[in-house]
């Protein structure tokens, strides 16, 4: 397997974890605003946008480790 291609792959995967970590930030600062304010039902409601953050960070890192151990292996 050429190396270089998985490389780049796990260079692109692991920019993408990074933009929707900084994009699952700041929701998560927004629902800590909200219950700082007072706002509890609203925090949760707010919260609960970072479930499809999570399962997608989950995934693109379950691809890392993939694209990892292949290349180890070659």
């Amino acid at each position: 397997m050429n190396n270089g291609i998985p490389e780049q792959a796990i260079k692109l995967l692991l920019a993408k974890i990074h933009i929707k970590l900084k994009e699952a930030e700041q929701i998560a600062k927004v629902a800590q605003a909200c219950s700082e304010a007072g706002s509890t039902p609203e925090a949760i409601r707010v919260s609960m946008d970072l479930d499809q953050y999570i399962f997608d960070v989950g995934r693109l890192h379950d691809a890392v480790a993939v694209l990892g151990r292949l290349t180890a292996d070659y």
